[in-house]
């Protein structure tokens, strides 16, 4: 079977045609625990602008989404204290699949199956463009970080470690 360049439409997708979102479609060859590092090197751009879609959870096991520069790691003590929150660690995988409906490296955070909280960090709202999992392993759509918020209602942290 040939590989199509087309990518099929995803549940993130339909949600941002449904939204009339314009975003640029970029996949890449999906590489297992290759994270955005290998994302940014095969589409060519900084891993800064790749943004991880993390589900996390607190204390009481309620998910959240965490948006993060690909090339920085959450300090889940930050996050926990900015959100009030008593602690805040990674989903299982198999929670995580349960909760965002998308597989482990094809998370995104538009058109998950649960309404989750979305922390973002900061800083990615001041990019001008960012690259995020478009619902698919090997799939990234390039979108305006505004969209986050207005749409997502993604509210802004500074978890980052430093």
């Amino acid at each position: 079977m040939s590989k199509a360049k087309h990518i099929s439409e995803t549940p993130a997708t339909q949600f941002l045609k449904q939204h009339k979102v314009a975003f640029g479609e970029h996949p890449y060859d999906y590489v297992d625990h290759g994270g955005t590092g290998e994302s940014a090197r095969q589409l060519g751009v900084d891993e800064h602008v790749v943004v991880k879609t993390l589900i996390m959870e607190d204390e009481d096991a309620r998910p959240m989404v965490v948006l993060m520069h690909g090339d920085r790691e959450v300090s889940t003590k930050n996050l926990a204290r900015q959100i009030g929150a008593k602690k805040v660690a990674p989903c299982k995988p198999d929670a995580a699949q349960r909760h965002s409906g998308y597989l482990v490296g094809g998370t995104s955070p538009f058109g998950t199956r649960k309404r989750m909280p979305i922390w973002v960090e900061a800083s990615v709202l001041a990019l001008p463009r960012i690259y995020i999992n478009g619902g698919r392993r090997g799939y990234l759509v390039s979108i305006e970080p505004a969209v986050l918020v207005d749409l997502l209602g993604a509210k802004p942290v500074n978890a980052a470690l430093a």
